[in-house]
C-alpha cells in the first residue's frame, strides 16, 4: 500500500481520566484524513477496488437505512485495503429533483412564498442554498459514522463535470436515436403538475372503490338471428367521469353476444361522437363483467394500446390540473371527481345507469404530492429502453454480473424482459435542463450548448432560440454514476483504474430503478457493466413494517 495505516495521532499531554469514544473518534477521524489514508494513486501498486457510495438525496439528513448501507460499504473497503488493494471509494450526494423542489416549496410555502412568485432563477438560488445546508448536513454525518470515503473526490449529480456528462449522454443517444419526443400516456401529478416516474408513484391497495357500470345506446336497434332485439351495450369502470373520453367499446372477437355487432357504432349521449365496437382478444376477457370494456385511450394504460392498434382518436379531457376541459361538453370546467358524480346522475337521469358494487383497487398516488395520479397523454422526451436491455440482460444471465442473494436476479430479470420505453423528462426547475432548443416555427435543435446548436444547424444569430424548459428525470443522471464520478467522458486515470467499480451495496427497491439503468447506461457507454457484483442489503423498516424514508416522515 502507498500510505501506512498504522498513523495515527499520538496523545498530547496526559490521558484523559475516562474514555470519551467521540473525542477519539474525531481525532482518529481528522488524523487518517489528513494523511489522505482513504485517497488511492490510481498509478500505485495493488489490484483495484473501487466502490461508488449510492448518493443520498439532499432532501434533509440521513437515516438508520444509510447507516445500514454505508456501513457494510466501510466493511468491505476497508478489509480490501489492510489486505493490500488500491481501494477508492467515491462519496457524493443526488440532487433528487422533484423531491428536493417539494421540500424547497414545502419551506417557502410556510415562509408565504410561491415558487411562481419567486421565477425560475431565484427559485434555483434558494435550492442551491437547500442543498449545501442539506449536503453539508449529509457529508458531516457520514464523517461522523467514520466512512473510509476518498473525500477528495466527492460528487454531486449537479456539479459542472457530471452535468457535461448528462448532457453528451443526451445528445449520443439522441443522435444515435435512441432518444425520442413523442405524444404518449404518462404517469400525471395534477398537483405538482409533472410527469412522474413510475418510482414515483406508489399503489394505495386496497382502497375502496366502485365498480359502475353504464349503457351506451346502439345507433340504431339491433335484431339478432333469433328474433332476440338489442338496443345497448353495458360496460363499467370505476372511473365514471373518463366516459367523457371514451372512443371505442371492445369485446372478444369470440364473444357470441357480440360477433355480429362488432363494427357497429354506439352513441355518446353527452358529446357528438359515434363510438365504434371493436374486437380486441388482447385485452377483452369474455368471463368479466358484460364482456363489453369502454375504451379510453387517452388516460388508461391498457386503453392507450388499444387504441393504436384499432387507430382510434385520443381525447383528452382533461387540463393539466385535472379539470374537465372543453373536450367534456357540458362538463367542463369541473375537477374530475367533481366530474365523477355529476357524470353519474347525468346518466341516471338518461335511464343508462345500470347499477354498482364494491369493488378495491390500487389508488396510484403520488409519492410526493399524495395526489391521485391520472394517465395523461402528453408530449414528452422518451428512451428507447429495449435495445439497451439486451446486453443489460447478458452481463447477467452469462454471470458478467452477480447478485448476492442470487434470488434478486428475478426482479432483475422480470423487469428488463418487459421493459417500456422510459419518459425522461419532468416539469419542474431543480434539475439537468434537457439541452433542446426551439424555434418559433416549433422545430428542435439537441445539442450540448445553444452555441453549437446554432453552429451545427447554420441558424444565424439573429434567429431567437428558446430551450426546453423541462428537466430530466433524476434518475438519468443516477444512472451515469460509475462512470461520470471517475471522470467520464474525459479518458482520466480514475476512469481507467477503477472502472468498473468491484460491487455495489443497495436496496432490492431500486434494482430496477436505478441498478438496471446504471447497467444499461455503463455497458453502452464504456463497453463493460459498472460493477461485478450487486450485494443486496435488508431495507430498516419502522414499527409498521415500512421501509424508512425521509419522504414518509418515519425516519
Amino acid at each position: 500500500m502507498s500510505k501506512s495505516t498504522s498513523q495515527f495521532p499520538r496523545p498530547v499531554g496526559p490521558l484523559p481520566r475516562t474514555y470519551d469514544p467521540h473525542d477519539a473518534a474525531e481525532r482518529y477521524y481528522a488524523e487518517w484524513e489528513s494523511a489522505g489514508l482513504f485517497s488511492p494513486d490510481p498509478s500505485a501498486p495493488g489490484e483495484p477496488y473501487s466502490i461508488v457510495i449510492p448518493p443520498p438525496n439532499v432532501t434533509g439528513s440521513l437515516h438508520m437505512g444509510h447507516a445500514l448501507n454505508n456501513t457494510l460499504q466501510d466493511v468491505l473497503i476497508r478489509f480490501k485495503r489492510m489486505d493490500g488493494y488500491n481501494t477508492l471509494w467515491v462519496p457524493g450526494t443526488d440532487h433528487a429533483g422533484i423531491a428536493t423542489q417539494w421540500v424547497v416549496e414545502r419551506k417557502l410555502r410556510a415562509e408565504g412564498i410561491e415558487r411562481q412568485e419567486l421565477g425560475r432563477e431565484a427559485f434555483l438560488e434558494k435550492v442551491w442554498e437547500w442543498k449545501e445546508e442539506s449536503g453539508g448536513t449529509i457529508t458531516h454525518q457520514l464523517r461522523k459514522l467514520g466512512v473510509s470515503c476518498d473525500w477528495s473526490r466527492e460528487r454531486f449529480t449537479m456539479d459542472e463535470g457530471l452535468s457535461d456528462a448528462v448532457k453528451e449522454v443526451f445528445v449520443r443517444y439522441y443522435e444515435q436515436g435512441l432518444i425520442y419526443r413523442a405524444e404518449r400516456l404518462i404517469n400525471w401529478d395534477p398537483i405538482g403538475l409533472t410527469a412522474l416516474s413510475d418510482l414515483e408513484v406508489e399503489n394505495e391497495e386496497g382502497a375502496q372503490g366502485e365498480l359502475w357500470s353504464f349503457a351506451y345506446r346502439l345507433d340504431a336497434p339491433h335484431t339478432r338471428a333469433d328474433g332476440s332485439v338489442i338496443e345497448e351495450i353495458v360496460v363499467a369502470t370505476t372511473r365514471p367521469e373518463t366516459m367523457l373520453g371514451d372512443t371505442a367499446v371492445a369485446v372478444h372477437p369470440d364473444d357470441p353476444r357480440y360477433k355480429d355487432l362488432i363494427g357497429r357504432t354506439v352513441k355518446h349521449p353527452f358529446v357528438e361522437r359515434a363510438i365504434p365496437i371493436v374486437a380486441d382478444a388482447i385485452l377483452v376477457d369474455p368471463e368479466f363483467g358484460s364482456g363489453a370494456v369502454k375504451i379510453t385511450p387517452a388516460h388508461d394504460f391498457n386503453d392507450f394500446e388499444v387504441g393504436k392498434r384499432h387507430s382510434l382518436p385520443m381525447i383528452n379531457i382533461f387540463t393539466l390540473d385535472a379539470k374537465v376541459n372543453e373536450a367534456g361538453g357540458p362538463f367542463a370546467g369541473l375537477d374530475r371527481f367533481e366530474a365523477r358524480t355529476a357524470v353519474k346522475a347525468a346518466i341516471a337521469k338518461l335511464g343508462l345507469d345500470r347499477g354498482s358494487k364494491p369493488h378495491e383497487l390500487a389508488l396510484p398516488r403520488s409519492q410526493r404530492s399524495g395526489s391521485v395520479v391520472e394517465p395523461m397523454l402528453s408530449t414528452q422526451w422518451f428512451v428507447r429502453m429495449k435495445p439497451l436491455a439486451g446486453p443489460a440482460l447478458g452481463a447477467v444471465e452469462n454471470d458478467f454480473v452477480r447478485f448476492v442473494p442470487k434470488q434478486w436476479e428475478n426482479t432483475y430479470y422480470a423487469w428488463m424482459r418487459n421493459i417500456r420505453d422510459w419518459c425522461i423528462s419532468r416539469q419542474l426547475w431543480w434539475g439537468h435542463r434537457i439541452p433542446a432548443w426551439y424555434d418559433a416555427q416549433g422545430n428542435c435543435f439537441v445539442a450540448r450548448t445553444e452555441a453549437e446548436a446554432r453552429e451545427k444547424n447554420d441558424i444565424p444569430a439573429h434567429v431567437e432560440l428558446t430551450q426546453d424548459p423541462d428537466v430530466l428525470d433524476t434518475w438519468f443522471s443516477s444512472a451515469l454514476w460509475p462512470f461520470s464520478t471517475l471522470g467520464w467522458p474525459d479518458k482520466t486515470a480514475e476512469l481507467a483504474r477503477y472502472y468498473p467499480t468491484s460491487v455495489l451495496i443497495t436496496g432490492f427497491d431500486i434494482i430496477f430503478f436505478w441498478v438496471a439503468r446504471m447497467m444499461m447506461m455503463g455497458i453502452h457507454f464504456m463497453g463493460e457493466a459498472p460493477f461485478k457484483q450487486v450485494f443486496i442489503n435488508a431495507l430498516v423498516r419502522d414499527e409498521k413494517g415500512a421501509k424508512m424514508s425521509k419522504s414518509k416522515g418515519n425516519v
